[in-house]
């Protein structure tokens, strides 16, 4: 039994190679034809590029990534596992004991630009090419391969017969050239953590054994040729093949991969959210997901709706939601997700690799070298949709003010641990799993909760959609999203990239003292830690009633308006000051307590001397 999915054509205007004059684009038009064996996981390719540079540069170069080839003992993934302090338990160290019938790899036989041969040579995942001729700026390359590879056994992201069952899931599965940019080739070896690629359009025709339904990225062209119906009833598939395997054709537009999966037990529904968009889900029905997956489009339907209000509209006409992989892991207008979860977990992993569309699949920042900006965005949205969520009822669990907090207070309690690593180092180069993801995920989350203190919950909120358009389909770094948070605040903001970004200097706080001074009190502050930050002040009385009091950073050049905190304007401390004197006109008598930072936003490594008198725990 089969069933089978139809994505909508994606028919985009933008063209990524115009943007501003600085900030040229790349851009790769690909046609691959495959065929795969699944008796032996081995298939075989021809791939065309046409490659614009539409850079200022002349390349007599180009580079390929060649995932495939990190499945192999003694891989620089394989050795990165063996070797780290913490490694991922998904790979551990299966990788060094593959067989050879087990490994993954991928070969070429030919290569060719503009019909003329190249040398070529690979070094583990890359594949290095010098060109016959080369690419002047504004010229077009086309460049054809030949290409053998074979499925490696699941492991991390790709591969075969994954934990629950999924025969194919094909990410990173392609000859997929490297990037090049403002900042030059990023041919990174592959070791298993982040992504970054070119904008164009994909026709891939995937030819496969006719028992298997292939679902992924793009739109399939030729559903009048399988030789069976489609149905929008959610039934499964009847029909006669004559053909031992089937040729699947499907095309996507504007995007920077491609990726599917295969099964012959896949289940799929499709149905459309209320903003108009196809959504598809494809899983292997039991007991675990046959209730939880039919009602996951309810939730879908209602986070489009919020997602698109708070972060930009999604620009595709289609999603697909795809059992398969290792977890989570989000690619165009797909992800593939293990499906064998409760309903909120289910919601969640699916919530989260669909904010990835906002943040690195249409937002394309090289996520190598700004993780935080891919995974810490998605995050900060996704705890955002979720509190939605259970807000409107979909999923269970408690609605809160801050739906931010445990990603600050996560951040602040390993920041305190000495083993936290600047987020601006490499996403393969961190010296362990856990700082890699408290700092992509954890503190990249963060960043934008520091920002929302800083200059106020309606101008992030702005800003979170000024930003998708100005640098929706182009390749954004940290000082283009700062820039956009500068127009829309007129605040100053390159000291807090600079210290977050590229330092573990720490935030900390804390009341000194109150004490009386003429008409009222004078409440002494300090900055304890060596990350300055403008301050929020609140004074409890003792009859309940609340006076509250802002003290801008000098250096922020202006003052956040329209915020959740408005205290009374003070006046600003300077960062190279370590104390700060509050005045307040209160009589200490009826004071009950002063808070820093009420609203619970900052991440103050250090807690217990944010509250006067000191509470007793």
């Amino acid at each position: 039994m089969r069933l089978y999915i139809l994505l909508p054509v994606l028919m985009l205007s933008a063209v990524c190679a115009h943007s501003q004059a600085d900030r040229w684009q790349q851009r790769a038009e690909y046609q691959m034809e495959i065929n795969f064996n699944v008796d032996d996981h081995i298939y075989t390719g021809k791939q065309t590029i046409a490659y614009y540079n539409n850079s200022p540069d002349t390349l007599s170069k180009v580079f390929y990534h060649l995932y495939l080839n990190a499945f192999q003992p003694g891989s620089m993934m394989d050795v990165k596992s063996l070797t780290i302090e913490d490694p991922d338990r998904r790979v551990g160290e299966r990788i060094s004991k593959l067989s050879p019938r087990e490994i993954g790899y991928q070969t070429v036989s030919k290569l060719t630009a503009n019909g003329k041969a190249t040398n070529f040579h690979i070094e583990g995942t890359i594949l290095e090419v010098s060109l016959p001729k080369p690419i002047l700026p504004g010229e077009k390359t086309m460049l054809y391969m030949e290409f053998e590879a074979q499925v490696p056994l699941q492991i991390r992201r790709t591969g075969r017969d994954n934990r629950e069952g999924i025969s194919y899931s094909m990410t990173q599965w392609y000859p997929k050239l490297c990037e090049y940019d403002y900042q030059g080739w990023h041919s990174n070896p592959y070791i298993g953590r982040e992504f970054y690629g070119i904008w164009g359009d994909f026709d891939v025709k995937i030819k496969i054994n006719r028992k298997y339904t292939v679902g992924g990225t793009g739109q399939l062209q030729n559903i009048s040729k399988m030789g069976h119906g489609y149905s929008d009833k959610n039934t499964k598939k009847k029909g006669i093949f004559r053909k031992k395997k089937l040729e699947w054709h499907f095309i996507a537009k504007n995007v920077h991969d491609f990726a599917w999966a295969a099964d012959p037990d896949y289940t799929h529904f499709s149905k459309k959210t209320d903003m108009g968009t196809e959504l598809h889900y494809f899983y292997q029905e039991n007991d675990k997901t046959q209730d939880n997956w039919m009602n996951l489009h309810k939730a879908m339907n209602v986070a489009e709706k919020f997602m698109s209000e708070r972060y930009g509209k999604y620009p595709y006409p289609v999603y697909a939601f795809i059992q398969g992989g290792d977890g989570g892991m989000e690619y165009p207008m797909a992800t593939l997700i293990t499906g064998e979860r409760s309903y909120p977990s289910l919601v969640g992993v699916s919530i989260h690799e669909w904010m990835h569309s906002w943040y690195q699949l249409v937002l394309g920042t090289n996520e190598a070298l700004y993780a935080w900006m891919d995974e810490g965005f998605t995050s900060y949205a996704s705890n955002e949709v979720m509190n939605h969520l259970r807000a409107k009822g979909i999923v269970s669990g408690d609605v809160v003010d801050n739906p931010q907090l445990s990603s600050v207070r996560g951040y602040a309690r390993f920041a305190k641990s000495g083993k936290e690593e600047p987020l601006s180092i490499h996403a393969d180069h961190y010296v362990s799993n856990t700082a890699y993801g408290v700092g992509a995920y954890t503190k990249g989350s963060a960043f934008l909760s520091q920002i929302e203190y800083i200059v106020g919950k309606q101008a992030l909120a702005k800003s979170l959609l000024r930003y998708y358009d100005e640098w929706k389909f182009k390749h954004p770094n940290p000082n283009d999203f700062i820039r956009v948070v500068e127009k829309v605040s007129g605040l100053e903001l390159d000291w807090f990239k600079e210290y977050w970004v590229y330092t573990t200097k720490i935030m900390d706080y804390a009341i000194v003292d109150v004490k009386e001074s003429g008409e009222g009190i004078l409440i002494e502050l300090a900055r304890e830690g060596l990350f300055p930050m403008p301050m929020d002040v609140r004074l409890v009385m003792n009859d309940g009633s609340t006076k509250d009091y802002y003290i801008p950073l000098r250096m922020m050049r202006g003052e956040k308006a329209n915020d959740v905190f408005t205290g009374e304007l003070k006046q600003d401390w300077p960062w190279t000051h370590q104390n700060y004197s509050l005045q307040a006109p209160v009589s200490k008598a009826d004071l009950n307590k002063v808070i820093i930072d009420p609203s619970e936003r900052m991440a103050d490594v250090e807690l217990s001397n944010n509250v006067w008198p000191k509470e007793n725990k």
